[in-house]
């Protein structure tokens, strides 16, 4: 059992994992926020003030309490926790396979960071799907394992892999350009930043500037995927959701919920890979 709990890529797995729970519970909100932007059914007339992020916040908070916000966060903790320790677990087995020496090249991170989060993306989207319908608020479910249970018998197994293909469309890419851009902002900073005890607020940025730029590129994948695994009776191909965003809101749908989506994903992967390094480190491993 010490042999196991040893070997690196456990050791991977167990900090990505740590990384993941705290950042989920800190940037839960947002991501619930973003998930009742995409969904909302717009009733309003042409002409009237658009519903924006403060206005769902404050909405939720009024009618749900403020532990509403945090609405969805089981699944979430169930997806992550697993789900970051899996893909840190797969950069750092494809890392050791392709980067022979040194920091990756942009288009070796970009392969990185696609292929682990389609590994991860593919094994935890179940439970995406649930924690999405959770956070969505038309779903009356009492509990995680309960959800599963009601979604395989009413609607079938493969429900639970509704959106595969536009999860894909915005996972991959996202993790990808992510990579890219982080590993290459931190390429281009003097060397002795990485060692410095400002390392963890220097990664921390490189992170943030990541992660708006990787986020406002997937932005209109994420609002198709929301839109599939919410309703999935309404949506049978991906081509179905993209027209009817179209059809309803016009260009600007497929970047509906960007605001609190790209917060919540530069903070989260800021926060994830900072304290993923760190931890790391601490472990005597090149992350």
């Amino acid at each position: 059992m010490e042999a196991l709990l040893a070997h690196p890529v456990i050791k991977a797995f167990m900090c990505g994992s740590l990384s993941g729970t705290c950042s989920t519970l800190l940037f839960q909100p947002l991501d619930l926020v973003k998930t009742r932007l995409q969904t909302l059914q717009s009733n309003l007339q042409p002409g009237s003030s658009r519903v924006g992020m403060v206005t769902v916040f404050l909405t939720v908070v009024k009618t749900e309490k403020i532990l509403g916000l945090w609405k969805g966060v089981s699944p979430s903790f169930v997806r992550c926790i697993p789900g970051v320790g899996i893909y840190f677990s797969m950069y750092y087995t494809l890392k050791q396979q392709l980067v022979s020496e040194g920091a990756p090249g942009p288009l070796q991170a970009v392969l990185l960071g696609a292929g682990a989060r389609s590994v991860a993306g593919v094994c935890m989207l179940p439970v995406t799907v649930i924690k999405t319908r959770f956070e969505s608020g038309r779903y009356n479910y009492v509990s995680v394992t309960g959800a599963l249970r009601s979604v395989c018998r009413t609607e079938g197994p493969r429900a639970l892999y509704s959106g595969l293909t536009a999860t894909l469309l915005r996972d991959a890419p996202f993790s990808g350009i992510y990579v890219m851009f982080y590993s290459q902002t931190k390429n281009a900073l003097p060397q002795e930043t990485s060692v410095s005890p400002y390392a963890p607020l220097v990664n921390f940025s490189c992170g943030v500037l990541a992660g708006v730029l990787a986020s406002l590129v997937t932005q209109p994948a994420d609002v198709v995927k929301t839109h599939i695994q919410v309703s999935p009776q309404l949506f049978k191909k991906t081509t179905d959701a993209i027209w009817y965003i179209y059809k309803e809101y016009g260009v600007r749908g497929f970047f509906r919920g960007a605001v609190p989506r790209s917060l919540r994903r530069t903070m989260m992967a800021a926060m994830a890979w900072t304290v993923y390094e760190q931890l790391m480190t601490q472990f005597g491993l090149k992350s």
